[in-house]
């Protein structure tokens, strides 16, 4: 039963996958700019500038999504709704 069907209830009809996408491409965008800046702090060879900056983008990730929303927000990444 619908109490008042003439209000719009945007968790109804917004898609909730929209939300991961774009926390995702945040996470993407912010962990890249991190990456690129601390590589670029070092002066070292391009091949050793590579591998600081594909552990900062993989660290930024793994501190987003294991510590920040894991432990702090206690958003798990895969839940059962049933």
């Amino acid at each position: 039963m619908v109490a008042h069907d003439n209000i719009h209830i945007p968790k109804e009809s917004f898609p909730s996958w929209i939300w991961y996408v774009l926390e995702v491409t945040i996470v993407i965008v912010l962990s890249f700019a991190l990456s690129f800046k601390v590589a670029e702090f070092f002066e070292v060879s391009p091949e050793v500038g590579n591998w600081i900056m594909a552990g900062t983008f993989g660290a930024c990730f793994l501190v987003w999504y294991m510590i920040i929303r894991g432990l702090i927000l206690k958003k798990k990444i895969l839940r059962n709704k049933y």
